[in-house]
């Protein structure tokens, strides 16, 4: 994963609960619209196949990486079926050891300010602050008055109608998950509407980037 080119678009899917034959069509799909970063969720079923699926499918065009990793099996499987960077819901010290050692970007999660300067100074890309949705967008703000100097991604309560909020609250970056990737439409098939909302998703970063 190239960080530098993550940045420029920070916007990252979270795909939990696929099936392995709906993701190449999705790949497709988040791909016309614009996205450029999806993570797919160690705790799918048969995630390490459906990642090699979605690299496959990806073709260079979107970065795959894995998320909910838990520890060092999950990493070992999910590093093994190709995935290009790690992410997860807290910060497992030897994880984030193993992926800065192996120039893995990696996405450990934290929320209270000892747990997000602590995952920071362990080597993350950015620190996922999750779930940033309890606390909201002035939540970032907080932590970038003592840490301005650490990258931060919000996850969890990212919705259109803030995400202007989050930028100019100080947010490196931010991620979207069910609230685009609806259990409804991914069951039925529905990349129509799947598609739609990621390229909304896609032109909202795009506008709080610029202001």
């Amino acid at each position: 994963m190239d960080t530098a080119s993550f940045e420029k678009l920070p916007l990252m899917g979270i795909v939990r609960g696929i099936s392995g034959g709906g993701i190449a069509p999705l790949i497709e799909s988040v791909a016309e619209a614009g996205l450029r970063t999806i993570e797919i969720t160690m705790n799918t079923p048969d995630a390490a196949d459906i990642i090699k699926a979605a690299r496959a499918a990806a073709a260079g065009r979107l970065t795959v990486g894995a998320g909910t990793v838990l520890g060092m099996e999950g990493l070992k499987e999910a590093l093994d079926a190709g995935a290009e960077f790690i992410v997860m819901p807290a910060a497992p010290g030897n994880v984030i050891e193993h992926c800065v050692r192996n120039s893995v970007p990696v996405f450990p999660g934290a929320l209270s300010p000892q747990e997000v300067r602590s995952a920071w100074e362990k080597g993350a890309a950015m620190v996922k602050v999750f779930p940033c949705g309890v606390f909201g967008p002035g939540y970032i703000k907080q932590l970038k008055g003592p840490f301005d100097d650490v990258k931060l991604m919000a996850v969890g309560g990212v919705r259109l109608e803030n995400i202007a909020e989050y930028f100019s609250n100080g947010a490196d970056a931010v991620a979207f998950g069910s609230s685009v990737f609806k259990k409804e439409w991914l069951e039925a098939g529905d990349l129509g509407s799947i598609g739609r909302l990621v390229g909304e998703y896609v032109r909202a970063v795009k506008e709080a980037k610029k202001g």
